[in-house]
């Protein structure tokens, strides 16, 4: 619009004066010239202005990644392990987690070579020793059934902090406490496991010392030497 009026102003000055025209020819290229100039510099600012929105951009998407989570979840898996260590060592249970392990199980299933000298009293300590240790994986059992509903709580909490995250920072952190609860579930499992082994031992070792004590006993019956009497006659009514 301006270049326009312009153009119209120097016309009307070259009909009037012609002399003029060199002088209005020069006008118009210096205004021409500075019209773009003054273009060249908006164009300047505005990339500038570009710029410096994309690197506002950056610094914000920056802080955004690497804001952290306010508060993070994770499951008591140290004191969940220690109390399912515990409620198996009741009574004379050969629990895994027993410090002398190696010799209560020596004390208790001696083998063919000890040959018990009450037989009975020996039958009931097996006995008691390998449901012992049975209840204790039962009792391990239910304590990580109890545990269960914790467990649901926490992994609550981390659906909820998935679905709220911003940011990579955050993702990861949730990833991480995922992963977290993952190996606290597989430490649990192996420590289930374990108390089920040592119930099933135990059972096991019971079975195999009776059949060793009877062995035992056949063979001391069989390879005593005669009785020798003390004279002592034994009629029916007398003593």
């Amino acid at each position: 619009m301006r270049r326009r009026v312009i153009g119209v102003l120097a016309t009307v000055v070259l009909m009037l004066d012609p002399s003029a025209k060199a002088q209005i020819g020069i006008g118009i290229a210096t205004e021409t010239t500075q019209i773009l100039n003054h273009g060249q510099l908006v164009m300047q600012y505005i990339r500038q202005g570009q710029q410096l929105t994309n690197e506002v951009n950056m610094l914000a998407d920056m802080v955004r990644n690497g804001k952290r989570l306010p508060a993070q979840t994770f499951g008591p898996i140290t004191a969940d392990l220690n109390a399912l260590a515990a409620i198996v060592k009741g009574g004379q249970a050969l629990a895994y987690s027993l410090t002398n392990l190696d010799a209560r199980f020596r004390s208790t299933f001696q083998g063919y070579g000890a040959l018990p000298n009450s037989y009975y009293p020996k039958y009931q300590n097996w006995a008691k020793t390998s449901l012992d240790t049975t209840l204790g994986a039962l009792r391990a059992a239910g304590l990580q059934g109890q545990q269960m509903a914790g467990e649901q709580f926490v992994l609550n909490n981390l659906r909820a902090t998935a679905a709220t995250s911003d940011g990579r920072m955050q993702a990861l952190q949730v990833m991480g406490q995922i992963s977290e609860q993952q190996v606290q579930q597989l430490m649990k499992l192996r420590e289930i496991m374990l108390a089920d082994m040592s119930s099933k031992q135990a059972y096991q070792a019971a079975l195999i010392q009776q059949q060793a004590a009877s062995e035992a006993a056949t063979e001391k019956f069989f390879n005593a030497g005669p009785a020798s009497g003390d004279g002592r006659k034994f009629r029916p009514g007398l003593n």
